[in-house]
């Protein structure tokens, strides 16, 4: 395995809402691996855990650890976790190029090579009213997807005793009529709700017909009894229960399928500790009956190593899929990335990861880092 000559972090402003980070990896001989550690509203705080495993890493071999094991563990904080996650992405790129192999081929026996995805609209949206809704959902119904997502609960506020849910309930019924009744829909809550706020809602919706019912309550200990109870609660009607999309490492997910919490959890590559950590959370995922479908709302980076790794999960329905948050996520891709915009996808072409970024119109929209030095593309 050749030696590791360097780990730089950098980051670009894609929307009013959003910064992505990325990771690069090159080895002595010229091999590049990427990652990617988005992380809102933590930039600094990313950069500075890159700039510190850096210092752990550069001059050894790229087989040598795997940083999902040797460092994975002692993920403190989300934005560490990142940190760990990204440069564990980039060195598995690394390792499946050496070795000649698409990622998901070096990781694993290939169970599917096209991706069902389905399309999360929520950050690409701007008229945020039940007809902006309706309206989006229907176009991404038109493009080709069966499924998609949305996050109506904009006025509910987490931590308040009655959140305000009628809005959302609103944009949920427009968005139904919209589309129609064989489209699955999921709802994402961001852990805006209360149980009594979210019985409300699963039973207002009844008739809807919602395909999961997604991270209703904060996922802290004192909530898992009445997770419990809303698992249940959504079941009787045909609705998942669906979460644990920051949660980092097996440990981390493991009290939630322990105590029968989520029909389906969502690991993220971005924060669930390494490429095989991910693999490793499916996996036990699988032998409590719970399907993994991934958390993937992020830019392409992120989107390619999910692809590799939805190719490999022994229980699997779909891969999230941010849609049309913004046009950088094609434009600053180099090598090929396959078109998601239809509803399903296959793997990149090629050893690795399969692409990286770069070009022009990512260094248009870098933002600088005070005090932390990054990759110069």
């Amino acid at each position: 395995m050749a030696g590791l000559r360097s780990i730089a972090a950098l980051s670009a402003r894609v929307s009013d809402k959003t910064v992505w980070t990325f990771v690069r990896a090159e080895t002595v001989d010229g091999r590049c691996g990427w990652g990617e550690a988005t992380l809102q509203g933590h930039v600094d705080a990313v950069h500075r855990h890159i700039t510190r495993l850096r210092a752990e890493l550069v001059g050894g071999a790229v087989g040598a650890n795997e940083i999902s094991k040797s460092v994975g563990t002692r993920g403190r904080d989300a934005a560490e976790a990142a940190a760990i996650s990204a440069i564990d992405q980039a060195l598995g790129d690394i390792v499946a190029q050496e070795a000649g192999k698409a990622l998901a081929a070096s990781l694993g026996e290939v169970q599917r090579r096209t991706i069902a995805l389905y399309a999360n609209i929520n950050r690409g949206m701007r008229d945020r009213g039940p007809a902006g809704f309706a309206a989006r959902a229907l176009e991404v119904k038109q493009r080709g997807f069966d499924a998609l997502k949305i996050a109506p609960f904009d006025e509910a506020q987490r931590g308040a005793a009655k959140p305000d849910i009628g809005p959302g309930l609103e944009r949920i019924a427009a968005v139904r009529a919209a589309i129609g009744p064989e489209t699955r829909l999921l709802v994402d809550c961001h852990w805006r709700l209360t149980e009594a706020a979210a019985i409300d809602v699963l039973r207002e919706v009844e008739s809807l017909g919602l395909y999961w019912f997604e991270c209703p309550l904060g996922e802290e200990p004192d909530n898992l009894d009445a997770l419990r109870r809303l698992r249940t609660r959504a079941n009787r009607s045909g609705v998942r229960l669906a979460g644990c999309e920051m949660m980092v490492a097996v440990e981390g997910f493991r009290p939630f399928l322990d105590a029968g919490i989520y029909d389906v959890i969502m690991p993220d590559v971005k924060y669930a500790g390494g490429l095989r950590e991910l693999l490793r959370i499916a996996e036990l995922a699988a032998g409590y009956g719970v399907t993994c479908s991934p958390h993937n709302p992020s830019g392409p980076i992120a989107h390619a190593h999910s692809l590799h790794l939805s190719a490999l999960l022994p229980q699997f329905t779909f891969l999230e899929y941010q849609y049309e948050e913004s046009p950088l996520f094609f434009d600053f891709v180099t090598g090929t990335l396959p078109d998601p915009r239809t509803g399903t996808s296959a793997l990149p072409p090629g050893n690795g990861l399969g692409l990286g970024v770069g070009g022009a119109a990512l260094r248009g929209h870098l933002v600088a880092v005070d005090g932390i030095d990054g990759a110069i593309l």
